[in-house]
């Protein structure tokens, strides 16, 4: 499926929607549905001077994650989208599933620009994510939060 026909389905998806928690359940579904190879979908939202596990599909994952730690607080820190091919090779990677071996995390933003927290996707393969799809999941990122934050 192409980059524009994926923008217009997360679109229509959450279009109208209210529920913070719904949207962002139905997102984590229809990404983890539409990438390949994937075994780790999932928001992590600032709160409380730290990141807290939102909606998510996959195995249970690591529910608290300090600004700066890992590959999602290193992402929040930093506010830049984070690709890392084999995460066994990240300094201070947090293993919630020992399967993942290369991890990509966006920060989000709400329409006053400020960061909200991140979406993180891991895979089970190394160097899983390429420039076209942080393109992609970055503008995935934007439809979400402008449609809930």
């Amino acid at each position: 499926m192409n980059t524009q026909t994926l923008l217009l389905q997360i679109s229509s998806l959450l279009e109208g929607e209210t529920d913070q928690t719904a949207a962002l359940a139905n997102a984590s579904a229809f990404i983890m549905e539409n990438f390949q190879d994937l075994n780790w979908v999932g928001f992590y939202l600032f709160k409380n001077q730290e990141l807290v596990l939102g909606p998510f599909q996959g195995r249970p994952a690591c529910s608290h994650i300090q600004i700066g730690s890992g590959v999602c607080g290193n992402a929040f820190l930093r506010q830049q989208t984070i690709n890392v091919p084999d995460v066994h090779q990240f300094e201070g990677h947090i293993a919630c599933d020992n399967a993942s071996n290369s991890e990509l995390v966006i920060p989000l933003y709400n329409k006053s620009h400020r960061i909200i927290g991140v979406l993180d996707l891991d895979s089970t393969q190394f160097n899983r994510f390429s420039a076209e799809d942080e393109r992609t999941l970055e503008e995935i990122g934007k439809i979400i939060t402008a449609n809930i934050f």
